[in-house]
């Protein structure tokens, strides 16, 4: 039994050895909210923009089901909610996180946790993808990587959605309260390159009210990047 300390995430989770993904799978059910798939291994993971997402046993992935009533120009933010989840539940870990806009958490400038977000009529889905105990992809990074050790994924798993009920909790009251504390968490003031229709390079100064990425180009032009069909690179 997990025993978790959640309102919302959690009152019910369903776990399969291996699936396609977690998310697609979120998807097709008919479930509460707060409902958490989570997978051993899944051998469609993907991330944003249909990359493939590496999703071997010894990581955490998993998918929430969210029904969020809020404004449309909010459920964006979710995809906030999730990375600040992972880095609180790494700070428990000892292990300090930030984040790249606008859906991946870094461990030395390395990817240690992906985040997807797709909505099908009034569910949101939360997909979360960690490396924990198994080998992380080239240019990625594991929590065993850091801490020299294995750790027991139902400890992160269990800490992660007592993390991610809390956040959960204040994006409902408040999702602007949401972006306010991404933004201290994120990665900025540093040269990026962002690709997408083109390629823009400029400094990530910030995140504006509404998650946009705010780059300054070498011009002192003001941009704001809309994520969604974009990909971020750091110079």
């Amino acid at each position: 039994m997990l025993s978790l300390k959640t309102s919302i995430i959690g009152k019910k989770v369903i776990y399969y050895q291996e699936i396609s993904s977690t998310n697609d799978v979120a998807k097709s059910l008919d479930v509460e909210e707060g409902t958490v798939i989570v997978a051993d291994r899944q051998t469609k993971g993907r991330g944003r923009l249909n990359r493939k997402w590496i999703s071997p046993e010894g990581g955490l992935w998993l998918s929430v089901v969210l029904k969020p009533k809020v404004a449309p120009q909010d459920i964006p933010k979710i995809v906030f909610l999730g990375a600040i989840g992972v880095v609180r539940t790494l700070e428990e870990l000892s292990i300090p996180g930030r984040i790249k806009w606008p859906n991946d958490v870094l461990v030395n400038f390395r990817k240690i946790s992906g985040i997807l977000t797709e909505k099908v009529g009034e569910k949101v889905i939360l997909g979360i993808g960690i490396n924990v105990n198994n080998d992380a992809p080239e240019n990625g990074i594991a929590v065993k990587d850091v801490l020299g050790k294995e750790v027991s994924l139902v400890h992160v798993f269990k800490i992660l959605l007592e993390n991610l009920d809390e956040l959960y909790e204040i994006y409902l009251k408040s999702p602007g309260t949401i972006v306010e504390l991404a933004r201290e968490l994120m990665i900025l003031n540093v040269p990026v390159k962002v690709l997408g229709n083109g390629e823009v390079v400029g400094i990530a100064e910030d995140i504006d009210e509404d998650g946009r990425l705010v780059l300054r180009l070498g011009n002192g032009e003001i941009r704001k990047i809309i994520y969604g069909d974009v990909s971020l690179r750091f110079l």
